[in-house]
């Protein structure tokens, strides 16, 4: 008898949640976890995606929220450390419940948390500031890439636009400077394979640590090897640190960088010193209200704030987890919502494009060439 009751307890217990639907999920509202850089030296990338996701959050609530449910945002900050992205993922899903995951940062910290965490317990994470390969892969070659929607372009994308670019002007000796890391690392590899299809190599490779700006080691011996052009693969306070201590060593190369580096911050960090250099874009021009999904943006922040390619990335994450939503219909679930994903093929967010299957993983291959000119103007 005792067991019986045992039994049926679990029995009741089991029915219970079924009844009450998806973890992060009631009647009235649907819970979504975040964890980026809020703090430290890259915090204003976090920030930035923060402010913009909830404003968009807002607006979608106003309007009926997503089959009746308000979204929220819970965010943790993991001040671009692996080892906090992961334990604020855990977090995320074991203590707060989210129902999904939405706009990480970084590939080590992506990377990790995706094989330790969130691949393992199926909840699903929209998009992330990582261009990396291992992000990338077949849910066949990695079952837990079933649960990684990319929203962006891949480094090898944007690399081999870069390298493309700088042979097509006839340079040859180009140099790169990496952060070690899972972002240096990948942009290295796509330089590096890049560079092998015009039969090249890199002339020298320097590298500086994550979170850091000690570059002089890194300025002594590119410097040294005098290259016409540096491909840096690295975020914005190294990068100017870098382009200063190039300068103060009378070496002045056409300097690239990729998405990540923040055009925004870069200009802030850098004044007139930031003239010239070109950095590959994986979202439309945030300052051109001419593409649909752009003019949205700009809409949403009114004059609430500036226009940036950061947030406009993070509003394209949250438009694609929101439109999967509700494609999912309104017994949502996380199996549903992947699937649901997997079904948005060519899938237009208003002048951007984002593309999912049951064996791809890529969101975008879109990527645009730009440089800073006088002012701070960045032009194509």
């Amino acid at each position: 008898m005792r067991w019986a009751k045992v039994l049926l307890c679990g029995l009741l217990s089991w029915v219970g949640c079924v009844a009450a639907g998806e973890v992060g999920v009631s009647d009235t509202s649907i819970l979504i976890g975040m964890t980026a850089p809020l703090s430290g030296p890259n915090g204003a990338y976090g920030l930035d995606m923060k402010t913009v996701i909830q404003a968009y959050f807002r607006q979608v609530n106003e309007g009926g929220g997503v089959h009746g449910r308000a979204l929220a945002l819970r965010v943790l900050d993991d001040g671009y450390e692996t080892e906090r992205a992961v334990a604020n993922t855990k977090a995320l899903i074991a203590n707060d419940k989210v129902f999904a995951l939405l706009a990480f940062y970084g590939s080590s910290p992506t990377t990790a948390a995706m094989n330790e965490v969130f691949g393992v317990a199926k909840v699903p994470l929209v998009g992330t500031i990582s261009g990396a390969d291992a992000l990338r892969q077949s849910p066949r070659d990695n079952p837990n890439n079933r649960y990684m929607f990319n929203v962006r372009a891949s480094y090898a994308n944007e690399t081999e636009a870069i390298v493309n670019h700088l042979v097509s002007l006839g340079v040859k000796d180009i140099g790169v400077l990496y952060q070690n890391d899972g972002f240096g690392k990948s942009g290295l590899d796509g330089v590096v394979a890049a560079l092998k299809k015009h039969q090249q190599a890199p002339s020298v490779v320097a590298t500086v640590e994550r979170n850091s700006v000690d570059v002089a080691q890194a300025v002594q011996q590119i410097a040294k090897s005098n290259p016409q052009a540096v491909i840096m693969v690295t975020l914005y306070k190294p990068t100017a640190a870098f382009v200063r201590g190039m300068k103060k060593a009378n070496q002045i190369p056409q300097f690239m960088t990729l998405s990540p580096v923040g055009t925004d911050l870069l200009i802030q960090e850098l004044g007139d010193e930031a003239r010239g250099i070109g950095i590959s874009q994986v979202m439309p021009s945030p300052w051109n209200d001419t593409t649909p999904m752009v003019r949205d943006y700009q809409k949403l922040l009114g004059k609430q704030g500036a226009p940036s390619y950061y947030g406009l990335e993070a509003y394209a994450m949250a438009r694609v987890l929101v439109d999967g939503m509700r494609k999912a219909g309104k017994d949502l679930s996380r199996e549903k919502l992947v699937a649901a994903l997997e079904s948005m093929q060519n899938h237009d967010l208003g002048g951007y494009r984002v593309s999912y299957s049951a064996n791809e993983r890529l969101g975008s291959r879109f990527v645009d060439l730009t440089v800073i000119g006088a002012g701070g103007r960045v032009m194509r």
